[in-house]
């Protein structure tokens, strides 16, 4: 297992290498950069303009830049300097990645930890009320668009007042007791984890049903009740487990899309993640924060579908990696 977890770090390398070369080479496409949009302030001289390019590097050829850029994290584990914040990448990106882990991982919490039960429950009590409610909820999460279901949450906070309607703490966060601090952290994070969970948990409910189903009427099932087991034992600890396999296997592209609505989350509920960061350097055209922000993002999805095989190995044990 550990030569396995080994190659599979190393083959990471190429892997990133090729996903920054691309989007280095793909961002810079577009015409114009940072300091174009300084050119438009009358306020701001040629001379002051050409000074700032030859500081950020951008007068150089694009192949030069990825180089140096290259080599600065390589060597320096320096992600570069953000031109519209005047500070360093990994000092903006290591706050919102924080948070932006935060969210996904509430949302995976929210996702998972009711996508199993309620599909063993549909699946065990097949054509009950409680099965159809259980499709019903999920057929609702399936069908409202994350950005309306955003909305909507938005709405509810605004006019119950039960939840605040976007950021990450209130005004007086600094002076509330250490108890009341994690109590505000909850209300600000509840509705945004919510809106991103449901649509991952009626997939993985309807998905956990569909095996568990297709499992309990397996020979091996109809066998083990044939030989007096009860039939807890019989859903639980066997046709449970083989049905719960291919949802181990999405986890990866779950942690993925997790990642991926959390920055269309981020930015209709306010909540300051890496995807606010990222959208904001896009739009400034902030070239090293948006590749800090990509590189980042693409190592988590690599290391979801690391976690995702490693976890199917332990779950599975005909499965082995040696």
């Amino acid at each position: 297992m550990k030569t396995y977890i080994l190659k599979r770090f190393l083959h990471m390398i190429p892997l990133l290498f090729g996903i920054s070369l691309l989007s280095f080479i793909v961002i810079n496409l577009a015409p114009g950069d940072f300091l174009t949009t300084m050119q438009m302030n009358p306020a701001i001289s040629a001379e002051r303009i050409e000074t700032l390019r030859r500081e950020f590097g951008l007068d150089k050829p694009v192949i030069v830049q990825y180089l140096i850029w290259l080599k600065n994290i390589v060597l320096h584990l320096d992600f570069g300097y953000s031109f519209s914040r005047r500070v360093p990448v990994f000092a903006v990106l290591k706050t919102g990645m924080l948070n932006t882990l935060l969210l996904a991982g509430t949302a995976a919490l929210i996702t998972w930890g009711l996508a199993i039960p309620l599909g063993i429950v549909s699946a065990v009590r097949q054509y009950t009320w409680v099965d159809k409610l259980s499709s019903f909820v999920a057929f609702i999460g399936l069908s409202i668009p994350e950005v309306f279901f955003a909305l909507l949450m938005i709405y509810f906070a605004a006019t119950t007042g039960w939840f605040p309607i976007g950021g990450m703490r209130s005004l007086d966060f600094e002076y509330l007791s250490p108890f009341s601090k994690g109590v505000d952290l909850i209300r600000h994070l509840f509705l945004p984890a919510l809106v991103l969970g449901t649509v991952p948990m009626a997939s993985r409910m309807r998905q956990m049903r569909g095996n568990l189903l297709d499992v309990l009427r397996a020979d091996y099932v109809t066998t083990a009740r044939a030989k007096g087991l009860s039939e807890r034992v019989v859903v639980y600890k066997h046709a449970v487990r083989n049905a719960i396999n291919p949802l181990i296997t999405i986890f990866g592209y779950t942690l993925a899309s997790l990642l991926s609505g959390a920055f269309l989350v981020e930015v209709v509920m306010s909540w300051p993640g890496l995807g606010r960061i990222t959208i904001e350097a896009l739009f400034t055209r902030d070239l090293y924060l948006v590749m800090g922000a990509l590189m980042m993002a693409s190592s988590l999805l690599i290391l979801g579908n690391l976690i995702a095989d490693l976890l199917l190995a332990i779950a599975d044990p005909r499965i082995s990696y040696d």
